[in-house]
């Protein structure tokens, strides 16, 4: 019985999802490459420039170098997918669709917090998702991963369950780049490879609870998708003000524990520790509401808004939760002082 519900879902789901091929000029992939591998690549025998098979380049110079996936959520052509997947501003984005039709992507907005990224095609009267809600998740309930797998097998479909729920993971989009912390994320033993990132986590009546964001290497059956209610918000951002609408305090931070606390013979094992991360950077963002407010760096925020802060509560946590223009009350520790500031928070941009 729930294998004709399953293959029902897929076949009801499968016409929004979509690749997303990236492609970049063969002279900008040349000056990113340092020179010195050059002998190690494709190239000439001198080892002077690249030689790029011509199939692999089109008229204009353009070289694909990836593929991701992602999912259509509006009939006029709007399409969410990861940040990471069109995270390079240099890198040409084309969409290609279920029924092999190819449309250039505009970048509306990329999420400066979560994995999430929005883009759109001219096209209209498409296929497209409805977005369930991830905060009804129970453990051990059916989910389906689809995408565009390794950026080559095309209509990936991988069956699994959600094994966990609010995880938390620091990950790297490539292996040089620097890692970024993701937090409230569904885990699941669906399936999910570096080309699905950006393809939807859907429910066994099709509504997308997800969005395929991660895979722990080394790791069987661990994968990670971002909640749709994050996506969510994006959307009805682009929606109201044609951007993403982020709010900013301004600080520069450490989650305090017992390790922290004796390494850095901190008064309390808790809070956020304000810190810097050069030599020219003060741990307070400049012009930001905490720099008005007087937040200096090693200033330990204590609460937010009368709720403290520890490793499982962090400052991020509050913020995904309040808009630009709200106020914050904030209870900081300062040497052995303790005092209330209270801001109004900015767009971070």
């Amino acid at each position: 019985m729930q294998d004709k519900i399953v293959i029902a879902t897929i076949k009801k789901v499968m016409p929004a999802v979509v690749s997303i091929a990236i492609a970049k000029h063969l002279e900008d992939l040349e000056k990113e490459i340092p020179k010195e591998l050059y002998p190690f690549l494709p190239g000439t025998p001198d080892g002077k420039k690249l030689d790029i098979p011509p199939e692999l380049v089109d008229k204009r110079g353009m070289v694909q170098i990836g593929g991701g996936s992602g999912f259509i959520v509006d009939k006029t052509g709007v399409i969410l997918t990861n940040k990471h997947v069109i995270a390079d501003s240099k890198a040409e984005y084309t969409v290609i669709l279920n029924d092999g039709r190819k449309f250039p992507a505009e970048v509306l907005s990329r999420d400066p917090i979560n994995d999430v990224a929005i883009i759109k095609i001219p096209a209209d009267n498409l296929s497209f998702l409805k977005l369930g809600d991830a905060t009804t998740l129970e453990l051990g309930e059916s989910v389906i991963a689809i995408g565009n797998a390794l950026g080559i097998f095309k209509n990936t479909v991988s069956l699994g369950i959600v094994s966990g729920l609010s995880r938390s993971i620091s990950a790297q989009a490539e292996p040089d780049a620097p890692p970024q912390e993701m937090r409230g994320l569904i885990q699941t033993d669906a399936a999910i490879n570096p080309g699905n990132s950006g393809g939807p986590l859907v429910d066994l009546d099709g509504l997308v609870i997800g969005v395929n964001a991660a895979i722990v290497f080394g790791a069987q059956n661990i994968g990670f998708a971002i909640p749709v209610n994050a996506a969510r918000r994006d959307l009805d951002d682009i929606k109201k003000y044609g951007r993403i609408r982020r709010p900013l305090l301004g600080v520069r931070y450490m989650m305090v524990d017992d390790n922290m606390r004796d390494k850095m013979n901190l008064p309390v094992n808790y809070g956020a520790l304000v810190i810097a991360e050069s030599q020219n950077d003060h741990g307070v963002v400049p012009g930001s509401p905490a720099e008005k407010a007087g937040l200096k760096e090693k200033d330990i925020i204590l609460e937010f808004n009368a709720k403290k802060l520890d490793k499982e509560h962090p400052i991020q946590d509050f913020l995904e939760n309040m808009d630009v223009g709200d106020s914050a009350e904030l209870l900081v520790l300062r040497g052995d002082k303790q005092f209330k500031i209270k801001l109004a928070l900015v767009e971070r941009k």
